[in-house]
């Protein structure tokens, strides 16, 4: 097993497993807005408050939220490690990163940031989660009765959350961080993973690049579409 940890601490180990873990969250990501695009029916959190309940109580659900809960804390420590050890290289190296930041534009921008953009979202999901995930397992929610049963009323709390224009203005340019960040993270991860080809690598960087612009905008819509319907 030496040759397996060994791997894991090189720098190789720990940017395949950036890009492992970056990839599954970038994938969660997804699911994830399709929960939250609820919040935007016109009923009064009917269907939010039915996919909160189904989220927590699903025992698949439940472990593959452990399995998000590691991925997290695995990619931001490696991240920063990755961040320590690049801010640690030799001048050259620095004037090669330099140099490249000068000739690539947004891509440049944000492979040159990704510590410093990963470390705002990060603070990001740590505020996300007190506000929501935490009250919600605190049973610090009011009840909703719908068609006869009581559930956790969810959408009371992100309405109540999104009545606030300074957290809905955070919320905003969280989105536009993590934008930054998958932009040059998702075709990064399938370079490091080995993956790319000749005939299909110029298609995953145009879906990269889209996806990188869709989903944090359409998470971002939903804040401020609630806070003017408010």
């Amino acid at each position: 097993m030496s040759w397996f940890t060994n791997f894991l601490t090189s720098s190789i180990g720990q940017k395949f497993v950036m890009s492992l873990t970056g990839l599954f969250l970038i994938l969660f990501l997804a699911i994830h807005l399709i929960g939250n695009l609820q919040l935007m029916n016109d009923d009064n959190g009917v269907a939010f408050n039915l996919y909160t309940y189904f989220m927590t109580h699903n025992p698949l659900i439940k472990i593959v939220s452990y399995v998000l809960y590691i991925s997290i804390l695995v990619h931001a420590i490696q991240g920063w490690l990755l961040w320590a050890k690049n801010r640690a290289a030799r001048g050259s190296q620095r004037y090669a990163v330099q140099k490249v930041r000068s000739t690539k534009g947004t891509s440049a921008f944000a492979s040159t940031r990704m510590g410093a953009l990963g470390t705002i979202i990060f603070v990001f999901i740590m505020v996300h989660l007190y506000q929501f995930w935490l009250q919600l397992k605190l049973d610090a929610l009011p009840y909703v009765e719908i068609e006869g049963q009581k559930y956790k009323d969810m959408y009371w709390m992100v309405a109540q959350t999104y009545e606030n224009a300074g957290f809905v203005a955070f919320y905003v340019i969280s989105m536009i961080v993590i934008a930054f960040h998958m932009w040059h993270g998702f075709q990064s991860a399938f370079q490091t993973l080995g993956l790319e080809h000749e005939k299909y690598t110029p298609a995953v960087k145009f879906i990269g690049k889209v996806y990188s612009v869709v989903v944090p905008a359409l998470f971002a819509l939903i804040p401020v579409w609630m806070f003017l319907k408010g």
